[in-house]
């Protein structure tokens, strides 16, 4: 055995899924009947979604941070052609917490559907599919040095760390909401635990003022967690006591996977949300002196982020 397949033993392997697998439902915004198709890829690829409903132009879409073309309400990506795929969020956090590095994502439509609301439905279909590894070492990015980025009241930041963690506090001017904070470490699918069954949330008297600016078409107390005066309307009320932090943090895990790779190091946010968190991969990103690609060491396997789900080996790239 040579140095090289020494150092590729050595690593933590990239992880895709084991078959393609479909789902369908309806999309937040746009209110349009989207099928998707989640389905393997071959190592190094990364995450790429697929405009299967055009066929004039350029359709491929990476999940890539420079490709985030609006963060109005969600995350929506893009390529030069102008074909984007909104809403990727619940989808990329639950591809980052059951730790698959590669997927290629099919669509017919302009957006992800929006299922319940939460990552849960696609945890389940990756499951379903099924988890295996790959030839090549798992692709990071580690921290090496303090990013900050605010805007207004918000705030986000990266810091070293030697395992991927976030911290997020909310404060919303609701009596039912208030200040909650939350600090996780993803490792040992706490993220399949913890944060995938947090639900998307949004306020009753914002309802008309989105529609208006032609948002959450697709909203419904079916898909979302729906908050008034006195309350959540939503039967059966929440699934956590601090659901709504969760879900931000759910929504971090997404875009953060946007940086091309997991992020081993520590996330922060104070009032964050899709736009200061594509600023802070900008940021990090534009200072080199700030991050390094590396490998995951084998001896980091007890903090990889698999999602606690079992990969199927193979001898060669999938």
């Amino acid at each position: 055995m040579n140095d090289q397949e020494d150092k590729i033993d050595d690593c933590v392997r990239q992880r895709t899924l084991k078959t393609s697998i479909s789902c369908a439902g309806i999309a937040l915004h746009s209110g349009a009947d989207v099928t998707l198709n989640l389905m393997p890829a071959d190592a190094g690829t990364g995450v790429v979604f697929h405009r299967i409903d055009i066929h004039d132009k350029d359709n491929v879409v990476p999940a890539i941070w420079d490709r985030v073309v609006d963060t109005r309400m969600c995350t929506s990506i893009g390529n030069d052609d102008g074909v984007t795929v909104g809403t990727i969020e619940h989808l990329m956090a639950s591809l980052a917490g059951c730790g698959i590095d590669n997927a290629r994502v099919e669509l017919n439509g302009p957006e992800v559907p929006i299922m319940d609301g939460s990552s849960e439905p696609f945890v389940s279909l990756i499951e379903c599919a099924g988890v295996v590894e790959q030839s090549a070492p798992r692709r990071v990015i580690r921290i090496l040095k303090p990013v900050n980025v605010e805007v207004g009241d918000s705030q986000a930041t990266l810091m070293p760390a030697d395992r991927p963690s976030l911290d997020v506090e909310i404060d919303f001017d609701s009596a039912f909401i208030s200040n909650q904070a939350l600090s996780i470490g993803l490792v040992n699918g706490s993220f399949c635990k913890e944060l995938a069954r947090a639900r998307t949330f949004g306020f009753l008297h914002e309802v008309e003022q989105m529609r208006a600016a032609g948002l959450a078409k697709g909203g419904s107390l079916e898909n979302a967690v729906v908050v008034s005066q006195d309350g959540v309307l939503n039967d059966g009320g929440l699934r956590f006591d601090d659901e709504f932090v969760r879900h931000k943090m759910l929504d971090a895990v997404g875009d953060l996977y946007l940086a091309g790779g997991h992020i081993i190091g520590q996330f922060s946010g104070i009032r964050s949300g899709h736009a200061i968190n594509n600023a802070l991969l900008r940021a990090l990103f534009a200072d080199g002196e700030a991050w390094t690609v590396d490998v995951m060491r084998s001896t980091e396997a007890a903090t990889a982020v698999d999602g606690g789900l079992t990969a199927e080996p193979v001898s060669a790239p999938t």
